[in-house]
């Protein structure tokens, strides 16, 4: 499972330098992609490929489905990590997700994300306060 936050940079070349904790999750490959909110999503193969069987799933006919599948896989990046647990980052999503050279890395259970630091604080702050609204509504959908 892969939990907390992170503050990294990025380097000249556009490598991220994954968290220590998050490295053995990814020793198998890397897909970094498109997220939602602003952000990148990076998946460990496997994962990637629960999210590929889901897609696979939506009937190709329907609009949102090829959006869908657009979103996430014409921007997408396999890679593996090098030896000092970095990955390199496309040009194209770096610009997607507004990615300067200061990101938070954050473990999203069976994903990461990738943020620009300033626009991380910035969406901490907008999910704060409607965080138990969205909780109750969830709770309340279950019943």
């Amino acid at each position: 499972m892969l939990l907390g936050e992170y503050e990294h940079t990025l380097d000249e070349k556009n490598r991220l330098t994954l968290p220590a904790k998050f490295r053995d999750a990814f020793a198998e490959g890397i897909v970094v992609t498109r997220g939602m909110d602003g952000c990148l999503f990076a998946y460990a193969r496997e994962d990637f490929d629960r999210l590929v069987e889901r897609m696979r799933a939506l009937d190709p006919l329907s609009r949102e489905a090829r959006v869908m599948q657009r979103h996430f896989f014409s921007g997408a990046s396999d890679a593996e990590l090098d030896k000092q647990g970095r990955v390199m980052i496309p040009a194209a999503l770096l610009t997607t997700a507004g990615l300067q050279r200061e990101v938070v890395v954050a473990g999203v259970y069976d994903h990461v994300e990738i943020w620009d630091r300033a626009a991380w604080r910035t969406h901490l702050e907008e999910v704060e306060g409607s965080a138990e609204h969205v909780a109750e509504r969830l709770a309340a959908n279950r019943d």
